[in-house]
């Protein structure tokens, strides 16, 4: 269970090295921003694991370092859990769903709580910015736009499905009862305690997500944050008592996918693990939920085809779209658009114009307010896709614009463009996870369908044109779970995410979502 959203430690020898080294000009700003004293002052503070409703240390007392991904330097320090403290978590989420207030609260009166952490987060808007970008390297202005909206959004949409969670009355027929008469109906209920596995790139509202429907549906749940990016959940866990959440309703616990993770994902009294990851990862949680056959839900990985035909009108907005689909986090993005497919006679147009937008993004320090991208997660995600660039160039691909770390101090990646590939390529074939676009013409549709879904993902894909028709054609053929018709990255509480293929299972987000936290029960009542 290693790889359970699981990083290595960076060396001290590595990160003073890191911090002592200056960048080659590429890399713009000065990672000495000073940070809020509000932020400061909560940083300074003991880091905890909360569960049953207070906070407390690690069984083992041991504690991990949370590196600033703009300079390897320590931000603060926390719970470094394993299987007991799960097992502690577990047990106070048993307890608050079986005897506890939570499911003695009317529907009204839950929706009116999840709607209060909508209303929290965005009264704390600007510190959960600040600690987002400083833990996870993304600029704090997308942060404070972006990610911190959307989280409150989700809570506030869920909430609102509290009140409308369900069931109905089913008229059957009993042909070995004649004469008898019954009333059936189906009761929709929560399915119980919840483990719950988030990443690295959208820590907070990737937490959102899983935590809303979960909720409003009456769950309580264990929270494993990833080992990278753990503050925005820790401070979240403030919120949730803040709101008058039910002591146990909701337990995080920080620690590493080998241990904390491994441990929620087996634990025999959870009713179901919800992961978002890696496919790789999510195989192995898979395997691990099999010893008591709880539920699982995953959202997995990608290698989304974003599609440009000659007729897509505004060729300009559909090249600033494409630089968007894979730009945008970093490359971060389960959904990014990495496969850039554009038609033969437009094709070296729409090359060297998103090659100079990735020329012209400032990279530098999250709080740097001029900063359009910022550095990768980790030491980790720099060394896995510096390594991708360099089997790029062993296999003969052509190297557009980027293709290397920038600076020496951070974990920063040149955006890259990449041509002249073929489908045998890793870089083509896997998900970098970073900012690399691989670019490929095609010339017939009939060609480019079987291209597009020629991959193991299906998470999303992006068509840029203006014929209607041939839009909604290409849509209906493409197998991913979302399909952007001259937009992307158009995302929405009301929208269902998630995947086909080997991009995961069920549904994140709009009442789809309810399905994964709720379990039918069917009612007969002879009359």
């Amino acid at each position: 269970m290693k790889t359970i959203a699981s990083r290595s430690r960076v060396p001290t020898q590595t990160r003073k090295a890191l911090r002592a080294r200056n960048g080659n000009g590429h890399v713009s700003g000065s990672t000495k921003i000073k940070i809020s004293s509000r932020v400061a002052a909560w940083l300074k503070k003991p880091k905890q694991n909360l569960i049953g409703g207070k906070w407390a240390p690690a069984a083992s007392g041991k504690l991990f370092d949370v590196f600033n991904p703009a300079d390897a330097s320590v931000i603060t320090r926390v719970p470094d859990s394993g299987k007991e403290d799960i097992n502690r978590a577990v047990s106070a989420a048993r307890r608050a769903f079986e005897s506890g207030p939570w499911r003695r609260l009317t529907p009204s009166e839950r929706g009116k709580l999840v709607w209060k952490v909508g209303d929290l987060i965005l009264e704390n808007a600007d510190e959960l910015a600040e600690l987002e970008s400083l833990d996870n390297g993304k600029p704090r202005a997308i942060a404070r736009v972006a990610d911190v909206p959307l989280a409150a959004d989700i809570f506030h949409y869920m909430a609102g499905w509290a009140t409308k969670i369900e069931g109905n009355t089913i008229p059957i027929s009993v042909s070995y009862a004649p004469g008898s008469q019954f009333h059936a109906f189906t009761l929709r209920e929560p399915v119980g305690v919840v483990g719950q596995i988030i990443p690295w790139n959208f820590p907070l509202l990737m937490a959102a997500w899983k935590l809303a429907p979960a909720l409003a549906t009456g769950n309580c749940v264990v929270l494993k944050p990833a080992e990278q990016t753990p503050l925005t959940a820790l401070r979240l866990g403030e919120i949730f008592l803040d709101a008058g959440i039910p002591e146990g309703v909701v337990n995080i616990v920080t620690g590493f996918g080998e241990t904390a993770g491994a441990a929620l994902a087996a634990h025999d009294d959870v009713d179901k693990i919800a992961f978002t990851g890696s496919t790789e990862v999510g195989k192995i949680i898979v395997r691990a939920a099999a010893g008591n056959l709880k539920k699982v839900s995953l959202e997995l990985g990608g290698k989304s085809p974003n599609i440009v035909f000659k007729d897509v009108g505004d060729l300009d907005v559909a090249i600033a779209g494409a630089a968007n689909a894979i730009f945008f986090n970093h490359g971060q993005c389960c959904c990014a658009g990495s496969r850039l497919m554009v038609e033969r006679d437009i094709f070296d147009e729409v090359v060297e114009g998103v090659a100079r937008y990735a020329k012209k993004i400032k990279l530098g320090p999250g709080l740097d307010p001029s900063t359009e991208m910022g550095p990768l997660v980790s030491e980790e995600q720099l060394n896995r896709v510096t390594n991708y660039l360099r089997q790029g160039k062993q296999e003969g691909a052509c190297y557009v614009t980027g293709g290397s770390r920038a600076g020496e101090r951070g974990y920063f990646v040149r955006p890259t463009v990449v041509k002249d590939v073929k489908p045998s390529m890793s870089i083509v074939r896997e998900e970098i996870f970073g900012p690399v676009v691989v670019a490929e013409p095609f010339t017939k549709v009939e060609e480019l369908i079987p291209r597009a879904n020629q991959t193991q993902y299906g998470l999303a894909a992006g068509v840029w044109t203006r014929d209607i028709s041939k839009a909604h054609r290409v849509a209906a053929a493409l197998k991913a779970g979302t399909v952007w018709i001259n937009c992307y990255n158009i995302l929405d509480s009301a929208l269902p995410f998630g995947g086909y293929k080997q991009s995961g299972w069920g549904r994140e987000m709009g009442h789809a979502a309810l399905e994964l936290y709720t379990q039918t029960k069917a009612v007969v009542v002879g009359l």
